[in-house]
């Protein structure tokens, strides 16, 4: 699963207007939750699952897909 974290949320103006946030959300569940620093590429792959934090883990995510195809 691919989400903002709750500082990227709160930097465009979304947190304060939300009912609730994915980040907080994610914690309450028996779920494994990751971040990388706010705005910074981040990149988890666990098996056949590929996601990115941000815009900014797009061509990270890239490669890694291209890498796992090839």
């Amino acid at each position: 699963m691919t989400g903002f974290c709750k500082e990227e949320e709160a930097d465009v103006g979304f947190a304060d207007k939300a009912k609730w946030l994915l980040e907080d959300e994610l914690k309450k569940l028996p779920a494994q939750y990751s971040r990388g620093p706010a705005w910074e590429p981040c990149t988890v792959v666990d098996r056949n699952l590929f996601t990115g934090q941000n815009p900014a883990s797009s061509g990270p995510l890239a490669k890694e897909l291209v890498e796992a195809l090839t």
